[in-house]
């Protein structure tokens, strides 16, 4: 069994729950878009698979993180998380860029990316700072 002091998630130091659900929406998200993105040839599809795979990844090592056997554990699964969010945000950012799907459908996608790279970054900092990892 777990202690209270080496669990991050039993000590009080995990993420706030919205990050959690937050993460979960994004990957919905990013789903459906790239259900869209599936109809279309060429460098949709390619994107499309890149995209799903790393924006389905982000929840996942969130989801992980909570389950952290240390702190250094909790800090190693945000640290994917967040580069898989970094990944997700540059993916989303060049397929706008690109104009390979209407920017007005994709902002809030790449703004929402963005800001979620923001919180865990600041969750890994944070865990980073108050612990040994």
């Amino acid at each position: 069994m777990k202690n209270a002091k080496s669990n991050p998630c039993i000590s009080g130091k995990t993420p706030p729950k919205d990050i959690i659900e937050r993460t979960f929406a994004f990957a919905v998200r990013v789903i459906q878009l790239c259900g869209k993105l599936d109809a279309r040839p060429g460098v949709g599809r390619v994107m499309m698979s890149q995209i799903l795979r790393a924006g389905t990844s982000v929840p996942s090592n969130v989801e992980e993180a909570q389950a952290a056997q240390s702190r250094p554990d909790f800090v190693s699964k945000m640290s994917i998380a967040l580069k898989e969010a970094r990944e997700t945000h540059l993916r989303l950012r060049l397929l706008a860029t690109a104009h390979i799907f209407p920017n007005n459908q994709l902002q809030p996608l790449v703004q929402e990316a963005d800001e979620i790279k923001h919180v865990i970054g600041a969750i890994v900092v944070s865990a980073k700072r108050n612990g040994t990892a």
